[in-house]
C-alpha cells in the first residue's frame, strides 16, 4: 500500500487528457449489447452520474469522484472508497481501467460495512501501475493470497479489461483476456493463505458470501467505465439466446455398422468411433463419405435404413493419433469437386513420418475398383511443422471457385507463443487458398493470382486470411459462397466469423471482439470483428458447422447450425450478411451432446457427430412432437 498524496488539478487535467484520447470512436462506451442483455448482464455505471454507488458507511457519493468523458474517475482528496449500492452473491464482473502512473487502486468484492476499512472483509484485486508503482502486489493479484507469473497489463494511461468470477466452486481473475488465477473462496488453500497474510488478525476476512463491490480510493488518479456485471446463481441461463427452436437429435443411421472399425483396440482398451468429417462425393452417387479421426474413411449409401459402411480408405498407419493428444489425427477430407471424372480427393492429417508435423496429400480412386481409394497412391501438397500437438485445426474444404481452402491453428499451446497468428511469414494462424489443379515451380499446387497477399513482400501469397487461433470447422454455404468459420477461444471467448478475402481476424490482439494480452487492442480498422460470439459460462470449444440449405426442415433454411464441444449445446444462428448483423440465435430442443463435427450431404441435409463407442455417431434433427 502507498500513501496517500494530494492530487494537483494540473496532473488530473493532464491524466484525463490522456485518457480521452484513447476512446476508440467506433466502440460504444458503458452500454450492453443485445447478447450481454440476453446473457443476464447488467450495467453498473451509466456513463454520465454515479447513480448505484455510495461511498464506503455513508449515504452520498463524495466530490472526489466525478463522472469524465464516460468514466468514473477518483478525481480529489478525500473521494473514499466507494461501493456498490446493492449486494451481490455469485457473480461476473467485467470493467475496464486507466491507471495514472505510479498510481494504485484496487477492487473489492463481499464487502461489509462492519469494519472500519473496506478490506477488512472484502478481498482485494490489486490495480496499479505495475511499472511505476512500487507496491510488489501486482495489477490483477489477489491481493496477497493469489499472484499470476503473466504480466498482460498496459503501462498507465492506457485502458485494461479486468474481469473475475466469483461462485462458491470456483472463482478466477482476468486481466486483458489472460487468466491469472483460480481459487476457491474459503477452501483450505484460501484459509492457509489468508493465515499467512495481513489479513490474517480480521475475523471476518473473506469470511461473507454475499456483500458489496468497492472500488477503493488509494490516493491516486484512477478511472473506470464499462463496469457490468452478471448473476452466476446455479441454474441460470446465461446463454444468450432467443428462445428455442422444437426441434430434437435422432439418430441418422441407427442400423449402421462400421467396417474396419472395433470398439475395443488391440490392448483391450476402449476405442470410440470418431468421426471427424460427414461429406458427400458430388457426383450424383448420393453416397455419404465419413472420415474418422484414426484415419479411416468409410462410405455408403445415403438411406436411413443403411446397416453397413465399406472401407474407401485406410490411412491409419499413415496417421499419428491418440486419445490423450486428440487435436492430432486425420482431421481434414475433402473430394475435389470434379470427383466424377478425376476420382480425386484430398486429405489433412498428422504423420507418423514426424513429430507434429500435418501433410495435405492428393489421394485417388483406385483404377480397378473406382469404389475404393488407390492404396498406393499419395502425392504430398504440403507438409506443415506445428511447433505443438494443438491447435492444428485442419478443416479442408473446395470453394465455389474450386480452389483449396485450408484451416489451420496458430501451432498451439498459449498466447500463440511464436505470434504466429499476426505472422504473414507463417502459415500458421491462418486460413491458406490454393490451386491443386496446377503446379508451379517445385511445389505440388499453385497460388491463385487474386490471392491477397501475392507480390507482397514478407508475406506467404497462400494466405487467404489470417488472425486465427484453431479453427474448428469452416465450411461453405452452398446458396451464397459465403465461408463461415468457428475459431476456438482460449480463455473467454468462443467465436464465429463470416471470412472475406485478405481478413484479419483479430488473434491474438483480440479473443473474440475483445482485447487479448499486453499487446492487446481494442477495435480498429484493419481487424474484423466477429458475426457472433459466447463466452466461457456458455460453453468452452465451438464446433462449427453449416448453413442449412435442405429441404427437410424448411424452418432452419439459411440458418447457420453450430455447437459447442463442452457444455453440449447446439444452435441456429441467423445473420444478414449484407447489414453485417445477427438477426436470431436459437437453442435448438436438444439433450446435451458432445459434438465433435458437423457434415453435410448431397442434398443440403445437415448432420452432427459425436464420439461414440458403439458406432452411433452421427445425428440429425426432426421436428419434435
Amino acid at each position: 500500500m502507498i500513501n496517500r498524496k494530494t492530487v494537483s488539478v494540473a496532473s488530473l487535467a493532464a491524466f484525463l487528457l490522456v485518457i480521452g484520447s484513447q476512446w476508440v470512436a467506433a466502440e460504444e462506451l458503458n452500454a450492453l449489447t443485445a447478447a450481454e442483455k440476453k446473457a443476464g448482464w447488467k450495467l453498473l455505471f451509466d456513463g454520465e452520474t454515479t447513480n448505484g454507488w455510495r461511498n464506503y458507511q455513508a449515504k452520498g457519493v463524495s466530490d472526489g469522484w466525478k463522472v469524465v468523458d464516460g468514466a468514473l474517475t477518483r478525481a480529489g482528496k478525500g473521494a473514499g472508497d466507494i461501493i456498490t449500492a446493492k449486494q451481490y452473491d455469485s457473480f461476473e464482473l467485467s470493467l475496464e481501467y486507466n491507471i495514472s502512473k505510479g498510481g494504485n487502486s484496487g477492487i473489492m468484492f463481499h464487502v461489509d460495512e462492519k469494519g472500519k476499512r473496506a478490506w477488512h472483509s472484502g478481498p482485494e484485486i490489486q490495480i496499479q501501475d505495475n511499472t511505476g508503482g512500487h507496491d510488489p502486489q501486482k495489477a490483477g493479484w489477489l491481493y496477497q493470497l493469489y499472484s499470476s507469473k503473466d504480466d498482460s497489463t498496459k503501462p498507465a494511461g492506457q485502458w485494461n479489461q479486468f474481469r473475475v468470477t466469483i461462485t462458491p466452486k470456483q472463482c478466477a481473475t482476468y486481466m486483458n483476456g489472460v487468466r491469472y488465477a483460480r481459487f476457491v473462496k474459503g477452501s483450505e488453500d484460501w484459509k492457509k493463505r489468508v493465515a499467512k497474510s495481513k489479513f490474517s488478525k480480521y475475523p471476518g476476512f473473506g469470511a461473507n458470501t454475499i456483500g458489496h463491490i468497492c472500488l477503493q480510493d488509494h490516493g491516486n488518479l484512477v478511472s473506470y467505465r464499462n463496469i457490468k456485471i452478471r448473476p452466476l446463481r446455479e441454474g441460470t441461463n446465461l446463454d444468450p439466446v432467443d428462445g428455442t427452436l422444437a426441434y430434437k437429435p435422432v439418430l441418422a443411421f441407427p442400423k449402421l455398422q462400421w467396417s474396419g472399425w472395433d470398439p475395443i483396440n488391440e490392448a483391450g482398451k476402449p476405442q470410440p468411433l470418431r468421426p471427424i468429417v460427414l461429406t458427400h462425393a458430388g457426383d450424383g452417387s448420393n453416397r455419404i463419405f465419413v472420415a474418422t479421426q484414426r484415419g479411416v474413411i468409410h462410405a455408403f449409401k445415403n438411406d436411413g435404413n443403411a446397416t453397413k459402411t465399406e472401407v474407401f480408405a485406410d490411412l491409419s498407419k499413415k496417421v499419428s493419433y491418440s486419445d490423450r493428444q486428440n487435436e492430432e489425427g486425420f482431421l481434414g477430407f475433402a473430394i475435389h469437386p470434379q470427383f466424377a471424372k478425376n476420382g480425386q480427393f484430398f486429405a489433412y492429417y498428422t504423420t507418423r513420418q514426424s513429430p507434429h508435423t500435418s501433410v495435405i496429400s492428393r489421394f485417388r480412386v483406385s483404377k480397378s475398383d473406382p469404389s475404393k481409394a488407390d492404396p498406393q497412391y499419395e502425392e504430398e501438397i504440403m507438409r506443415l511443422q506445428q511447433p505443438y500437438w494443438n491447435h492444428n485445426g485442419g478443416t479442408i474444404a473446395f470453394g465455389p471457385d474450386g480452389y483449396l481452402y485450408v484451416g489451420l491453428g496458430d501451432g498451439g499451446a498459449g498466447n500463440d507463443p511464436h505470434g504466429n497468428g499476426q505472422n504473414l511469414e507463417s502459415l500458421l494462424g491462418s486460413i491458406l487458398r490454393i490451386d491443386v489443379d496446377r503446379k508451379a515451380g517445385n511445389k505440388n499446387y499453385a497460388i491463385p493470382s487474386d490471392n491477397p497477399f501475392v507480390g507482397q513482400q514478407g508475406a506467404r501469397s497462400e494466405i487467404w486470411a489470417r488472425g486465427l487461433r484453431n479453427i474448428w470447422r469452416l465450411a461453405f454455404d452452398r446458396a451464397s459462397g459465403d465461408l463461415w468459420v468457428a475459431d476456438v477461444g482460449q480463455n473467454l471467448w468462443e467465436e464465429i466469423n463470416v471470412v472475406t478475402r485478405g481478413g484479419n481476424y483479430g488473434w491474438n490482439l483480440r479473443e473474440g471482439a475483445h482485447l487479448f494480452g499486453a499487446n492487446g487492442v481494442g477495435a480498429r480498422e484493419d481487424l474484423v470483428d466477429p458475426v457472433w460470439e459466447y463466452d466461457h459460462e456458455v460453453g468452452r470449444s465451438i464446433t462449427g458447422g453449416f448453413v442449412y440449405r435442405g429441404k427437410r426442415l424448411p424452418g432452419l433454411v439459411g440458418a447457420y447450425l453450430y455447437a459447442d464441444y463442452v457444455s453440449g449445446r447446439l444452435w441456429a444462428l441467423r445473420y444478414d450478411v449484407a447489414a453485417k448483423k445477427v438477426v436470431s440465435n436459437h437453442a435448438l430442443h436438444t439433450d446435451s451432446k458432445q459434438v465433435i463435427s458437423f457434415g453435410e450431404d448431397e442434398m443440403g441435409e445437415v448432420y452432427f457427430m459425436v464420439v461414440d463407442p458403439k458406432g452411433q455417431g452421427i445425428y440429425r434433427f426432426d421436428k419434435a412432437q
